[in-house]
């Protein structure tokens, strides 16, 4: 039995337009880098950002980081970002308030998890009107932990908080390779990736997850 459900945001739960890869794609392209988006998308997607600059230099340079320079760059990234954001509307991904709301129906509980700062999270659930204790019931950030995915701390965080000791009773969706990492790495019972975002479906297989799902509405019927 399923008593707490992981969602990724962007891309899963939020609609950002993939504003954060293009954004780490043009500060790629602004330090030299010769690097389509798509490389950017399957390397970068779902991981801590400062990481996910690091993992694409390694692909694009035969495993080696300068990290001096990947720090430059996300320092880059960051003044980006900002200016992105502040001219984007974010939108809630079909179906998503309405299964946080069967869910929670239910007893069951709902956290986000991403590999964005505290601070970038909870500026999109803002602009959405999300509000912890009456949409979700607990946001964790890669600030939160001292590994961040594919690394499962946020996942037992969330466990630790709701006084959850075995991974069967958790879910975990999100629409990255790294996500369906995190969540085997958890140990979860079901472990979905989502096609609304970032990667394909023969991408997210890759991964082996329990479940693909091409919209939120499909975790209802799986439980």
């Amino acid at each position: 039995m399923i008593r707490l459900v992981v969602f990724d945001m962007a891309g899963t739960t939020v609609d950002e337009q993939n504003v954060v890869y293009k954004t780490v794609h043009q500060a790629l392209l602004r330090a030299g880098f010769d690097v389509t988006l798509e490389t950017v998308l399957l390397y970068a997607a779902g991981k801590e950002k400062f990481q996910a600059i690091c993992d694409v230099m390694a692909h694009l340079q035969g495993g080696l980081v300068d990290t001096l320079r990947a720090r430059a760059i996300h320092h880059d990234f960051e003044a980006l970002l900002e200016e992105a954001y502040a001219a984007l509307t974010p939108l809630q991904m079909p179906d998503a308030e309405e299964v946080f709301a069967v869910l929670r129906g239910r007893g069951v509980r709902v956290v986000l998890n991403t590999g964005y700062k505290r601070p970038v999270a909870e500026g999109l659930l803002q602009h959405l009107g999300w509000q912890q204790g009456s949409t979700y019931d607990l946001l964790l950030t890669a600030d939160d932990v001292q590994q961040s995915r594919p690394h499962p701390d946020m996942i037992f965080e969330a466990m630790e908080h709701f006084g959850i000791e075995d991974g069967i009773e958790v879910a975990k969706i999100g629409d990255s390779i790294v996500d369906i990492e995190e969540g085997k790495n958890a140990g979860c019972g079901l472990v979905a990736g989502i096609t609304t975002g970032a990667q394909t479906e023969e991408q997210l297989r890759t991964a082996q997850p329990t479940h693909i799902f091409h919209r939120l509405g499909d975790l209802i019927p799986a439980l």
